[in-house]
């Protein structure tokens, strides 16, 4: 089998043998709608097996394994969101690596691009500590909540235009939970941006017209439906390509994580 089973005793593992099972987009729309809280959708969510190709493309990764990790259990799921429940940041990735957050069960843990998301959130006084290597490795984030635009790990990175509406239930169910202490978005990567401004939209957010176009630093203004401002920032995704090459830098990101930090209520 490619993949833990819920309840066998995974570190941080949200679901049980008897959470239901979403197995296609109306299965994800209707078990996320009936999501009354986080900790209900992580557990659905992590469990889905509503996209054929990225359940069988995510339990071949944790049953072939990468030569550096045979030795390891792979997760082989999809990654719910992490960190605080009432934070005022969310920051909204692409997907779980197929050797970081498909074989951990954390998303951005144990792979190059956690190593420098959640060392800028360690500088930016998000997390506790500057490393995520494993889910029980004792991170925690105040003020910040990590969710993916897809939550199961696709074949080159690349998730269909019907796997990502397929997943939006998810994300917009998780944005409705986290609305009433979001004051900012970080989001890392053109997928993410776009899937943010879908999501919002479809929960009944004013976005700008037109909508806005993504790039490191952007940034909109989106309007709640109780008429409260929420500052979208873009940057670039944190991945290899972008960070070995020095497109993406420390400073920048600490730039767009100070952007986002400055939204936040007093108190």
């Amino acid at each position: 089998m490619g993949y833990v089973a819920p309840g066998s005793g995974w570190p941080g593992d949200p679901a049980t043998p008897r959470t239901p099972v979403a197995r296609s987009a109306a299965g994800v729309r209707r078990l996320a709608a009936g999501s009354r809280d986080l900790a209900t959708l992580d557990a659905r969510s992590s469990v889905c097996r509503a996209c054929p190709r990225l359940v069988a493309w995510r339990e071949h990764v944790a049953a072939v394994k990468r030569r550096a990790f045979a030795d390891e259990t792979y997760w082989g799921r999809p990654a719910p969101g992490f960190g605080d429940p009432a934070g005022h940041l969310l920051v909204v990735g692409l997907a779980p690596a197929a050797h970081g957050a498909n074989r951990t069960g954390r998303l951005f843990t144990g792979d190059r691009s956690g190593d420098w998301i959640f060392a800028a959130l360690y500088r930016a006084g998000y997390a506790n500590q500057p490393t995520s290597v494993a889910a029980d490795d004792g991170l925690e984030l105040t003020g910040a909540r990590i969710v993916p635009a897809v939550r199961c790990a696709p074949p080159g990175n690349a998730p269909t235009p019907q796997e990502r509406a397929a997943c939006s239930g998810w994300l917009e169910r998780e944005i409705t939970l986290l609305e009433p202490t979001t004051t900012a978005v970080l989001a890392l990567g053109g997928i993410a941006w776009r899937a943010t401004l879908t999501a919002v939209a479809a929960l009944g957010w004013a976005v700008p017209r037109p909508r806005p176009v993504f790039g490191h630093g952007a940034e909109a203004e989106l309007t709640t439906p109780g008429g409260r401002g929420v500052r979208l920032v873009g940057s670039y995704h944190v991945s290899q390509q972008n960070t070995f090459t020095g497109r993406l830098t420390e400073e920048m990101l600490d730039d767009v994580l100070a952007r986002c930090r400055s939204t936040a209520r007093p108190g």
